[in-house]
């Protein structure tokens, strides 16, 4: 079993800063791609930025300059510094590990964070 916990969030003034956590722990065999996700009212789940398995980061156009992704493998931890945070950036954030757990043979699951909520003032 796998688990992923998401912490950070909450509530800033645009312009701010903001940095999310997440961690996987559990039967983890190995770890491919990790991601972050949003999600604003009304609209679909978009990509924010990756991490590839073979370590190529990408970034989505509208938070190109602004966030940073981060992971601490040793923790299997990421981490998404979001700074010059706008109004339009306020949505729920999810964390996404795709993750070949132990015993699972070659197969490889996606796992999600439970979301944590991001709300910038204007």
């Amino acid at each position: 079993q796998v688990s992923v916990v998401e912490s950070g969030g909450g509530l800033v003034q645009a312009g701010g800063s903001l940095r999310l956590s997440c961690a996987a722990s559990g039967s983890i065999f190995s770890i491919n791609a990790m991601g972050w996700y949003r999600q604003a009212p009304g609209k679909q789940r978009e990509l924010v930025a990756s991490i590839s398995s073979g370590g190529s980061m990408y970034y989505a156009d509208f938070v190109k300059g602004r966030f940073t992704m981060s992971r601490d493998n040793a923790k299997n931890t990421m981490y998404l510094q979001m700074n010059s945070l706008k109004p339009e950036d306020t949505a729920v954030y999810y964390c996404n590990w795709n993750v070949q757990p132990t015993g699972g043979g070659r197969y490889a699951f996606d796992y999600w964070g439970q979301g944590t909520q991001v709300t910038v003032s204007s």
